[in-house]
């Protein structure tokens, strides 16, 4: 199982970050240790969060250009996925989706003002896939 990943995202998610990207550019989720909306996944505008050592890079999505995107016709782009390294620490044996549901999250993710949050969904990885993510 050589192709296991960490994070990854539902279709309502990737139809909402191609309509985000072309409002906002390149995007990035930061996940946060904190409590309330605070533990929610963030989404940002590529470089608008800084991370650095305390900070743990969960992988890259890969989101399908929406229809009338910029890049129209089966291209794709990438959002960067990090979470705080303490946070990481009680998360490192979970596999997590982004998911949105309806209902507005007190925050500076950039999906607010469309009256949707974006949440994690998690689940134990399986032996499989915590065998080939420490290989």
């Amino acid at each position: 199982m050589a192709d296991a990943t960490r994070v990854a995202l539902t279709d309502a998610a990737a139809e909402l970050l191609a309509r985000l990207r072309r409002r906002h550019g390149d995007l990035m989720f930061h996940q946060s240790g904190g409590c309330c909306d605070g533990s929610s996944p963030m989404c940002f505008p590529a470089g608008d969060f800084l991370t650095g050592d305390a900070d743990v890079h969960l992988g890259d999505l890969t989101v399908p250009e929406a229809p009338g995107g910029p890049d129209d016709g089966g291209a794709t782009f990438t959002v960067p996925v990090w979470m705080s390294r303490a946070q990481f620490e009680y998360w490192s044996h979970t596999h997590l989706t982004i998911d949105v549901v309806p209902g507005r999250g007190a925050g500076f993710s950039v999906e607010a003002p469309e009256g949707v949050r974006f949440l994690i969904r998690s689940r134990l990885f399986t032996d499989a896939e915590a065998e080939a993510l420490r290989g």
